[in-house]
């Protein structure tokens, strides 16, 4: 898949998901297959750019290229200098948010709330493209259906934005008022790619082979973005992927390879924070990649216990050891018994 100059190796991308999306995370589901990652969202706010949290965001050591960085903001001067930013730090891509339904970025008019505001959104969009276009810098747009089920407005201002220069958008099927509740529509995925030449990326709720195939089937979209789905389970890219080009599913993943790759993870994710911090965050991932394992619940309760991170690692190998050791293959629960807590926020 083409994007601006760079040709993707594949069109399933990452979902960029605040607190999920950070570099080692965008890394290790490039490794599993997918063929495109954007970054968490990055404030256009100057005043954090030095913090501690927006240099972590802004990190890409070691990530394969095109680096594509997401950011945030309500002002278009302020994006378009976040842009310039960030491109100077080695963004490849830079993705405006449109789509977070938080209630703390939604409540200062960035994410989804911009939609409310259409002359403003378009700005914005016209704004970062003048930044970034005489630096050969694709502009992407991520956003949802629409304020509400009674302002729906995807397609207007799709269709204003691919005006404006946008080089492909990214379409949420949720309204800003579901956030991630009910069920995501492809109807108005559908009417964008049929109305828009720009590529089309279709994102909610694609969590299987299966759903994958149905989606891109009734909407058309030139690609896939998968979100919470990839929480504990990044190898969904290659098992979709394989799904797509063949018709048949691929065995589950070696367990001893899991432990494997959730190890380094791991170590790139102290890597990043640094051990203490480190730990802390790692929790999350350790506990999504476990839940629908047998013993999985009940060695996530000891494990976030643990604030070293040797014990951490050591915990992890042990448990993956003591399963592959019944389980050559990755085994999983009933969806009844596994734990479908997933609840961060995607972008």
């Amino acid at each position: 898949m083409q994007l601006g100059p760079y040709t993707l190796p594949n069109a399933l991308f990452v979902a960029p998901m605040a607190g999920v999306t950070d570099r080692p995370f965008r890394k290790l589901c490039k490794q599993l297959g997918a063929g495109h990652a954007v970054s968490e969202m990055v404030t256009s706010r100057k005043d954090l750019w030095q913090s501690l949290k927006t240099s972590r965001r802004a990190n890409h050591e070691g990530e394969s290229a095109p680096i594509a960085v997401q950011i945030a903001g309500t002002e278009p001067l302020m994006m378009a200098e976040a842009a310039a930013y960030n491109i100077d730090r080695g963004a490849q891509i830079i993705d405006i948010n449109m789509g977070c339904p938080a209630k703390k970025v939604c409540n200062k008019w960035a994410g989804s709330a911009l939609m409310r505001d259409e002359a403003g959104a378009l700005a914005i969009v016209e704004a970062v493209v003048a930044a970034c276009a005489p630096r050969g810098v694709p502009v992407t747009l991520k956003m949802r259906t629409g304020w509400c089920d009674t302002e729906r407005n995807a397609l207007a201002l799709a269709r204003a934005a691919e005006s404006a220069g946008i080089a492909m958008l990214t379409l949420h099927g949720r309204t800003r008022e579901q956030g991630y509740k009910g069920f995501a529509e492809h109807d108005t995925v559908a009417a964008v790619k049929a109305a828009l030449r720009i590529p089309v990326v279709a994102n909610g709720d694609i969590d299987s082979p299966e759903k994958a195939a149905a989606v891109l089937k009734h909407t058309g979209a030139d690609a896939l973005m998968i979100g919470r789905a990839a929480q504990g389970r990044p190898w969904i890219f290659r098992e979709i992927s394989h799904f797509l080009a063949t018709g048949e599913y691929l065995p589950p993943p070696p367990t001893r390879d899991v432990q494997r790759w959730l190890t380094e993870h791991l170590l790139d994710h102290y890597q990043l924070y640094g051990e203490e911090a480190g730990v802390r965050s790692a929790r999350k991932h350790i506990g999504w990649a476990v839940r629908s394992l047998p013993g999985g619940e009940a060695f996530r309760a000891v494990m976030n216990t643990l604030d070293d991170g040797q014990a951490q690692l050591r915990a992890v190998r042990t448990f993956f050891d003591d399963l592959a050791d019944i389980h050559p293959l990755l085994p999983s629960l009933p969806a009844s018994a596994a734990n479908q807590d997933l609840i961060e926020q995607q972008a």
